[in-house]
Parts: C-alpha cells; sequence; structure tokens
C-alpha cells in the first residue's frame, strides 16, 4: 500500500512540481515566487470559492492555464517567458494551489466558468490562451462557448474523451487503479491526505472531459493544437482535434512528451509564441489549385 500512495504522488497525469522521471527532467526553479507572489496575487470569489490569481507585465491579455494537480508555479517557465510580452494572468485552477474547492463534483464545465468569471472580473476586452492538460481542455472549452472574445489558442496535450480512443491505454488503466486506491483510503478513513480532494481531481481525468466532436465547430479562434510525439495523448487524437476546428493549426514536436513546457520550455515557448505573434496562416499544398 505504501507503494501505491507513492506511485499516485508522481501520477503520470498530473502536472505537479515535484515530477521526477529518468527521461524527463523538469526545470522548476525560478527567481520570482510564482504562485506565493503577494505583490501581485489576489483572489476572487466564484461560486462560493476564493479562486486565487496572479498578474505579470503589461500589454495584450495572455491567459495561462495549469494542467491537473499542478499550480501557478508549474507554468513559470512560461510566465517568465510570456511576461515580457503580455499581460499574464494566471490562475490556481480550483481545487489546486491556493484557490478552494467548495464543490462535491469537480468538472471542467465549473472551472471554465471559473476562468470565464475572471475575464469578466478583469473587463478584458479580449484575450488570448495557453493551456496546457487540462488547461488545454478549459481552453478548447472556452472556446466553445464563445462567453469570452478569445483571438487566439494554444492547446498543449488537450483531450476529448477520458477513453482509451483519446488517451493512451497505460493511462487509462493507471487511472483506474488509482481512484480503486483513493476509494479504499476514504473507506478506511486515513486522514494522512486529502483524499476527498484527490478523489475529485482524479475525476477529472478518469470520466471527463465528454466533449462532442461536433462542438468544436463552434471555436472562432485561431487554435494550435500541439502535442509530444510520445504525449499521453493519442496521437491520432490530436490530429482529431485538430481536423475539426475551423481555423487550426497541429504541432507535434519530436522527441517530446506531455510534460515538454516544464521539460523543453525553450523549444514549447518559442513555437507558442511565433503562433500567437504571427498572422495566422493555413495554407493548401493542392498545386493543382494554383494559378498557371
Amino acid at each position: 500500500m505504501k507503494n501505491s500512495i507513492k506511485l499516485l504522488g508522481i501520477f503520470i497525469f498530473t502536472l505537479v512540481c515535484s515530477i521526477t522521471n529518468a527521461q524527463i527532467k523538469m526545470n522548476i526553479e525560478f527567481d520570482t515566487p510564482y504562485g506565493e507572489n503577494e505583490t501581485v496575487g489576489n483572489y476572487i470569489t466564484i461560486d462560493g470559492a476564493k479562486i486565487y490569481y496572479e498578474e505579470y507585465g503589461k500589454g495584450e491579455p495572455l491567459l495561462l492555464i495549469h494542467g491537473n494537480n499542478g499550480s501557478i508555479k508549474s507554468m513559470g517557465n512560461q510566465i517568465d517567458y510570456f511576461k515580457t510580452k503580455y499581460r499574464v494572468i494566471i490562475a490556481d485552477n480550483r481545487g489546486h494551489g491556493k484557490s478552494e474547492l467548495k464543490t462535491d463534483s469537480l468538472t471542467y464545465v465549473q472551472i471554465t466558468r471559473d476562468w470565464e468569471a475572471i475575464v469578466n472580473h478583469l473587463k478584458l476586452d479580449s484575450i488570448n490562451i495557453i493551456g496546457w492538460s487540462d488547461g488545454g481542455i478549459i481552453g478548447l472549452k472556452m472556446g466553445i462557448s464563445g462567453k469570452s472574445k478569445i483571438k487566439k489558442t494554444v492547446a498543449m496535450g488537450a483531450n476529448l474523451r477520458p477513453d482509451s480512443t483519446a488517451v493512451n491505454s497505460w493511462a487509462v488503466n493507471y487511472a483506474l487503479k488509482s481512484k480503486k486506491m483513493i476509494e479504499l483510503k476514504i473507506q478506511e478513513h486515513d486522514t494522512t491526505q486529502n483524499w476527498n480532494s484527490r478523489k475529485q481531481r482524479l475525476g477529472l481525468l478518469g470520466d471527463q472531459p465528454n466533449i462532442p466532436i461536433r462542438d468544436l465547430s463552434k471555436i472562432k479562434a485561431k487554435v494550435l493544437i500541439m502535442a509530444g510525439d510520445e504525449d499521453i495523448i493519442r496521437t491520432k487524437h490530436s490530429l482529431e482535434i485538430y481536423e475539426n476546428i475551423p481555423k487550426a493549426q497541429l504541432c507535434i514536436m519530436p522527441g517530446e512528451t506531455h510534460f515538454t513546457p516544464a521539460s523543453n520550455p525553450e523549444l514549447f515557448n518559442e513555437i507558442a509564441n511565433k503562433f500567437l505573434s504571427e498572422p495566422f496562416k493555413r495554407p493548401d499544398s493542392n498545386f493543382t489549385k494554383w494559378k498557371k
């Protein structure tokens, strides 16, 4: 059982800063105390929960949305890079970091609503988004919702379904195994961790999202779908998402994983910045349509 708990602590889906892997080394040390920066930190109460967020830089608003079990610090590499180019806004998602949970059923719908409330609270006329993992899902859902004016979205390692048609089967199986272990700890009334909170975060991964493919056609923003070629998300699913968004580009990074925003931030940030800063193009290779 002790080994199971240890494995849960480095659960492969998560973006926990303490992840260690012989093949993946993440940069998680920063000069600025991201996530604990009292000089720029604020709270907003949304649907009964206090949601913590921080702001950096000036200019066009850019939302950074972290992944499951992560926090503001998880995207410190992106804050460092983009805060000199944009007004960066990043929050601890509901039930993560310093943000309260205040629900017995955490959903992507609720987290999307939280982010839309932040946009309204800050009176942002239009935004750009970089979302990683769960954050990519939220970025897509905000585009589908249409309640915020979104110019461009970068969705890294996002999925529409929680099953093995979208996510590699080894990850699905691990989620099921972890779910059983957490249920056992709750039944045992174990108090070594907040197992209910873990259960809800795991529920996001194991049971959600459930986004109909047809809903992607509602997205008006320009979208860059990104993934590593050895991602948790199946490559064919990233392709499926790309092919069903009206204005989209696709980037499968060679030799990269689900954790590239922290393990190779130079590459990830350069690609994301190019997409955000340059005019959107989706050229056609069909030379038979070219004028002669």
